[in-house]
């Protein structure tokens, strides 16, 4: 940036070669319609995954999510994010961040099996079939140990809008055209 104009007396000084390396690419495409995550790493479908998203009453956002936090274990209380005493759950395993007004894809210890790849019965958010405390060799698990913060999440076919742009890392959901009149250039 050595000579470059930054704003009103504002000029780069320094010249610098950084190096670093491009990690994999992870998408996971939730089907709110059929109740499944596909798990796409660098093109290639590596796990289906049977989901439970978010009910009729309650429905998961659709649009392309940024996974923001990971928390092997987090308390999830309603009361939090508008929906009083519905529900406080102190041990919610493999809780990974979707957007900054509480949506997330996590384990789901309380849920009948029979739920997961069939109905959606959380408040919003995608819940994977695990364990209480998270033990064990469960969808949630692998899910959690297999993603990264940054990873994509693309929610399809919920009756729900579009997550807002600014509702976490979810500016994907832009046109190029509102990005750019959004800029400060």
């Amino acid at each position: 940036l050595d000579g470059v104009k930054g704003g009103q007396g504002v000029t780069g000084v320094q010249s610098k070669t950084v190096n670093f390396t491009v990690g994999r690419s992870q998408v996971s495409t939730v089907d709110m319609k059929t109740q499944t995550m596909t798990v796409v790493r660098d093109g290639k479908t590596v796990k289906s995954i049977p989901i439970s998203g978010g009910s009729p009453k309650n429905p998961t956002y659709n649009g392309q999510m940024v996974i923001s936090e990971k928390f092997t274990q987090t308390r999830m209380d309603g009361s939090t994010v508008g929906f009083g005493g519905e529900y406080d759950i102190k041990d919610v395993p493999h809780a990974m961040r979707l957007s900054s007004s509480g949506t997330f894809i996590h384990g789901n210890y309380w849920g009948s099996p029979s739920i997961f790849g069939r109905a959606g019965t959380s408040h919003g958010c995608v819940g994977l079939q695990d364990n209480k405390g998270g033990g064990g060799d469960t969808p949630g698990k692998w899910f959690f140990d297999n993603s990264l913060v940054g990873d994509v999440v693309v929610v399809k076919n919920s009756p729900d809008r579009t997550v807002k742009p600014d509702n976490g890392l979810n500016g994907w959901n832009m046109s190029w055209s509102e990005w750019q009149a959004g800029s400060a250039g």
